[in-house]
């Protein structure tokens, strides 16, 4: 018999007739993935180091904790996403169930390590309502501040409240002009003050709350939560709050008897101390407003909307009203947002 063929039991075998058993490593993965159309619905309340806190179909009572699915790869997963939740949901101790899906944002809050990082951070996903939460005094207001909060929630899509806190120190019309032009709801929301108006905003609504650590946005969630339990801290000597808040938690506004449904959920973020705009573009602040939004589409070709005598052309000088007022006002924004990247970053940080 020579290498190739041979003779057995009357019958003559080639190469052709081998069959070798592909090994475990070798067989060829499928493409088909599983459709998961039994996934539940939930929202992510909470992350910590690789495990997800989901609430099912919006209900704060029916809470489990999940993995990421191998077929999301490294998706990433944030406090806000709407996801689809297979597995073990009953939520008792120690069981998982995986994130199989994750659905389209509506709206996105991102930052930026520096104006100059590149590598854009998700804060929260698919907030109605930012709620930008500002100490009167101690430590002091600083629009620039504001103003970043602003650019974020304009590129963002969601809707920004200027939110003023400890209005038993300082009174919060001066500090409130700054941004009257921008049609920016403002609420005060102090130690002593009426909520009333704040529960109306926030009703029926997923709301993020930002604000650098000291200003009283944990003792303002917990008055809105009052099973939440957040710490709230004293400011520093140096005019910086500790930081009270580690990660981003998604919290059920209660209703009026236990078991009623949330009336909305906040989701409250850590202390900020810088929040970089490298992803924020001219346009898209711009694009928040309707009536601008339709001005620059005269603009020439790479408007910045600077006015000059950067961009002598700019369609908003055109504008009459109302409109060059907000017009004005928005280029201040603008202005000050570019100016700030080459800035001390200790200066007005966000």
């Amino acid at each position: 018999m020579n290498r190739r063929a041979g003779t057995v039991g009357g019958r003559t075998y080639d190469e052709s007739d081998v069959r070798i058993r592909p090994s475990k490593g070798s067989r060829p993965r499928t493409k088909t993935r599983p459709s998961h159309d039994d996934a539940e619905t939930a929202m992510v309340v909470s992350v910590d180091r690789g495990r997800w806190g989901c609430v099912l179909d919006g209900d704060p009572n029916r809470r489990v904790v999940t993995m990421r699915a191998r077929e999301l790869g490294r998706t990433p997963i944030v406090v806000g996403d709407r996801v689809g939740v297979v597995g073990d949901l009953t939520g008792r101790p120690d069981t998982l169930a995986r994130i199989v899906r994750v659905e389209d944002r509506s709206t996105v809050l991102r930052r930026t390590a520096d104006d100059n990082d590149p590598y854009e951070r998700i804060v929260v996903a698919n907030a109605d309502h930012l709620l930008i939460v500002t100490a009167l005094a101690d430590p002091p207001p600083r629009t620039g501040f504001v103003e970043r909060a602003l650019a974020a929630a304009y590129a963002g899509g969601l809707k920004p409240i200027l939110c003023l806190t400890k209005s038993d120190l300082a009174t919060p019309e001066e500090f409130a002009a700054h941004f009257a032009d921008l049609d920016l709801p403002v609420i005060t929301a102090g130690r002593d003050d009426n909520l009333d108006e704040l529960w109306t905003v926030l009703e029926g609504h997923l709301t993020a709350l930002i604000g650098h650590s000291g200003v009283g946005k944990s003792t303002l969630v917990n008055r809105l939560v009052p099973d939440a339990f957040r710490a709230t801290g004293v400011v520093s000597g140096v005019g910086k709050g500790r930081h009270t808040s580690t990660q981003s938690v998604a919290l059920p506004l209660p209703g009026s008897e236990e078991s009623d449904p949330p009336r909305g959920w906040v989701v409250d973020t850590p202390g900020i101390r810088s929040f970089g705009l490298a992803h924020v573009t001219p346009d898209q602040i711009v694009d928040a407003f309707d009536d601008l939004q339709a001005a620059v589409e005269d603009c020439p070709r790479g408007c910045t909307h600077l006015g000059p005598p950067a961009d002598p052309e700019c369609a908003l000088d055109a504008l009459t009203g109302s409109s060059h007022r907000r017009a004005m006002a928005v280029r201040e924004l603008l202005v000050s947002v570019t100016s700030h990247g080459t800035e001390d970053p200790s200066h007005d940080a966000f």
